[in-house]
């Protein structure tokens, strides 16, 4: 087993603790190789900002967890090397089993999330438990989920939303002993997350979707005050990715995100840490499209996977900077 202080990681505790003080979110950006791993940190650093790295279990099967360990390692490492030492989680996106969650925090893993929430509701609380109760002894944080977010993300799928009920999250929170909770209150997974027909027109005839249920969070920081609240699915799918990616070949029709001024509200309240995947796919994707479009001649992978990891780096320095407010926080 090897523990995730001696790879110089930090759990969520205390980097969540500050977050809900000073009305900002910690970015969680999710990551299956070494550009995406690259652009996070250099866009954390050079922007002074905590970062949770994100890694789903098919990002774990993919990128192999003995590599994933030593990445994280690096990345620490790679911090220092560019100047400033920010705090970093290694987070387990959507974990499904105590298995994988153990398995997890013996690979170095500081923070684990466990997804019990398209369970009953009392087996989500037994699983939850049994998940917090072997992580504490190892001083891994657990993050919980009530409600369910409807789209597709790498192995999770689900059809339709389910609001987070507040009267559950006392019971939820003190049974299990969690140390964060995902809830559900209109963000969605993927980058399909509305419909045009549950969307709105704005002046520049963009598709606008349904507002974020912030009467929901109030309720539920009513209810369980100063707790630490995450919101996933929560990229913005940005309109000029998705049509470079149309224009050098893509099929991405109706792609319709959060709008970024909803997270900013979001994110000076309870909520603390922010799940974006999707929009660094899109930027990597269409900075990846427009080169091997532009230059047929290319097939060096540095030159189109370096112009993507410079992308990533511009859209995470943006969330950090402007959407977050984590900047500056480190």
């Amino acid at each position: 087993m090897v523990s995730y202080k001696e790879l110089g990681l930090v759990n969520s505790r205390e980097i969540f603790k500050k977050a809900i003080e000073g009305g900002y979110a910690i970015p969680a950006f999710n990551f299956n190789n070494m550009e995406q791993l690259q652009a996070i940190i250099s866009a954390c650093v050079e922007t002074k900002s905590p970062v949770i790295l994100q890694v789903s279990s098919g990002a774990r099967k993919y990128a192999n967890q003995t590599l994933l360990r030593y990445m994280a390692q690096g990345a620490v490492q790679y911090a220092k090397e560019l100047g400033y030492e920010i705090p970093i989680v290694l987070h387990l996106d959507h974990g499904d089993s105590l298995e994988l969650c153990k398995s997890c925090i013996e690979y170095g893993f500081s923070s684990v999330m466990i997804d019990g929430s398209h369970l009953p509701y009392e087996e989500n609380i037994a699983l939850t438990k049994q998940v917090v109760d072997y992580a504490h002894q190892y001083d891994v944080t657990v993050e919980g989920e009530l409600g369910v977010l409807a789209g597709i993300e790498d192995d999770v799928q689900a059809e339709h939303h389910t609001y987070t009920e507040p009267d559950q999250v006392v019971d939820f929170v003190s049974r299990t002993g969690v140390d964060s909770l995902a809830i559900s209150i209109g963000t969605s997974h993927g980058a399909f997350k509305f419909t045009p027909e549950q969307c709105t027109r704005d002046a520049n005839g963009r598709l606008v979707p349904p507002p974020l249920r912030f009467d929901i969070l109030k309720e539920i920081e009513k209810r369980i005050p100063g707790f630490p609240i995450v919101l996933h699915g929560s990229s913005s799918v940005p309109q000029e990715y998705v049509d470079k990616i149309n224009k050098y070949g893509g099929k991405l029709k109706d792609s319709i995100g959060i709008p970024e001024e909803q997270l900013r509200e979001a994110a000076r309240s309870a909520v603390c840490k922010i799940n974006i995947d999707s929009d660094g796919r899109l930027a990597m994707t269409a900075a990846i499209r427009e080169v091997l479009a532009t230059k047929p001649e290319e097939f060096d992978p540095r030159k189109y996977l370096g112009p993507a990891r410079e992308e990533l780096k511009k859209l995470y320095m943006h969330k950090t900077q402007n959407v977050l407010g984590s900047a500056g926080k480190a």
